[in-house]
């Protein structure tokens, strides 16, 4: 079997959830002895090229073929614009290579494709992930630029054969927006193994909380930086950055401390397990890996209740809160604080617990293979 995986980029050359998803996808169809034509693209070709990111074994079914990611200036819609252009580049490259059986598109990265799918014998997949543009913004400069894009996301949702959804409000979303609920295929976001935790789940002497991401409005981040600045004057408690946090934007305090953007993947699962609850209160949200990686770690959660989200976290290993609702972010920390050693503990084993049964790249990937052999 051959698969075209069509992707704006893997992790670790391009940082982003759906990325980190691509590779994933590569490498765990490789592993499966399936051909992959991975088109990707990143800011160094050179290093990108190299796919180090891969085993020699699952290098021999991977044809890595990198496409440039164009330039269409900051006018309004330059996204679009740029990742149209960048899809007519795959679809050209597309045609010069040896037929698939499926194509897998990741966002934008098949436009061109859908609007000449008579020119494929193979079915299309298309995988939108968060579909941001049809969930809650926080403000009305994030709507506008969400606008910009429902027309071209709904045209390529409606050309494809079948429809990715990684579940939970994602569905719902799909439904509504007129996709065929027997074109739409339910399939969660997988963890590697690795991420497991292997040492006895404990309690921080100092109940820790930690927020990973990119500084972006839709994040939540000033909402949590309201919340920690009302906690202030407690000393019961840590709180950890791990990403890009403006300096504008952060806490003066002796209990919270900014780690910036970490690349080392074993500094982080260091910092991760260190810590009692992540804390992920975004606005909008596909089904986020990192929330998979803090279960897979021992972590306790506190979400909102957006996208996915709800397959991940439930009353067991979490809780979950309304986009933008300051007082139950607060309400939830404040829990979490004074919660009781042996319930935290209960909830952090039940993280653990979940991402075995329901999140292993193992068992995601053979219900995708399934899904596209039907």
């Amino acid at each position: 079997m051959r698969i075209a995986l069509l992707t704006d980029g893997i992790y670790p050359y391009v940082i982003g959830g759906m990325q980190k998803h691509s590779f994933y996808l590569a490498k765990y169809f490789a592993l499966n002895k399936i051909w992959v034509d991975l088109y990707h693209t990143a800011n160094d070709f050179t290093l990108a090229a190299r796919m180090d990111c891969f085993s020699e074994e699952e290098k021999k079914y991977i044809n890595s073929i990198l496409i440039p990611f164009p330039k269409a200036g900051k006018i309004p819609g330059h996204y679009i614009r740029e990742s149209y252009i960048y899809s007519a580049a795959i679809f050209e490259e597309l045609k010069k290579q040896e037929q698939v059986d499926f194509i897998y598109v990741q966002g934008f990265c098949g436009m061109k494709l859908l609007e000449n799918k008579s020119d494929m014998k193979a079915p299309i997949g298309i995988n939108f992930h968060g579909l941001e543009m049809f969930q809650k913004t926080a403000d009305f400069k994030s709507k506008l630029q969400q606008y910009l894009f429902i027309k071209p996301v709904l045209k390529s949702l409606k050309s494809a054969d079948i429809v990715f959804s990684l579940g939970g409000k994602l569905t719902e979303i799909l439904i509504k927006k007129g996709i065929p609920k027997d074109k739409i295929v339910q399939i969660p976001i997988g963890i590697d193994s690795g991420w497991i935790r292997k040492e006895e789940i404990v309690n921080q002497p100092k109940r820790t909380f930690l927020f990973i991401g990119r500084y972006e409005r839709r994040k939540g981040i000033e909402e949590l930086v309201t919340v920690l600045k009302m906690l202030a004057d407690r000393n019961d408690f840590n709180f950890q950055f791990i990403g890009a946090i403006p300096e504008n934007n952060r806490i003066v305090a002796s209990n919270i401390n900014y780690w910036g953007s970490l690349s080392d993947v074993e500094q982080i699962k260091k910092i991760v397990s260190n810590a009692d609850v992540l804390v992920c209160p975004s606005y909008s949200e596909g089904m986020p890996t990192v929330i998979l990686e803090a279960m897979a770690s021992g972590l306790a959660i506190i979400a909102s209740d957006v996208g996915a989200v709800n397959e991940e976290v439930d009353a067991a290993n979490g809780m979950l809160i309304e986009p933008g609702n300051v007082l139950q972010l607060k309400t939830s920390i404040e829990k979490f604080i004074t919660m009781p050693h042996e319930k935290l503990i209960e909830m952090k084993g039940h993280s653990v617990e979940k991402i075995k049964k329901q999140f292993l790249w193992d068992d995601v990937i053979i219900k995708t293979i399934g899904e596209i052999k039907l």
